[in-house]
């Protein structure tokens, strides 16, 4: 558990440093505004976002082929990148988003790999 904690550790990390260069959109109408204009390299949802909020943002994803991850909770999402909760947050730079899916990937979260593999 404490390699799964520190892989965590280091996804927020990344995100608080996309955060800092400008390269993250969050909320909900941010997140889907990204995806639909194709500006997103890789989408969060919350754990604990609604069924109705995972079935957008999974429906939206697989649509538009952007990488579709649930991880974290709101408050740990929106406090790594030094805002409110998020339910929902956008990665908008290629290179950010690579090493943020390498460490979710490691991570064994799985979710949204059929989407990834559309991306390439």
């Amino acid at each position: 558990m404490e390699q799964q904690d520190r892989l965590n550790s280091k996804v927020y990390s990344m995100l608080g440093l996309a955060a800092k260069a400008g390269k993250i959109a969050s909320g909900e109408f941010a997140t889907e505004k990204c995806v639909k204009s194709r500006a997103a390299y890789v989408v969060i949802v919350s754990e604990d976002a609604s069924d109705n909020t995972k079935k957008l943002f999974s429906n939206k994803c697989k649509s538009y082929k952007v990488p579709r991850y649930f991880f974290g909770t709101k408050e740990e999402l929106g406090h790594a990148i030094g805002r409110a909760a998020r339910t929902s947050l956008a990665v908008t730079d290629k290179n950010f988003a690579e090493l943020i899916l390498s460490h979710l990937e490691k991570s064994g979260n799985r979710e949204g790999e059929e989407e990834k593999n559309g991306k390439n």
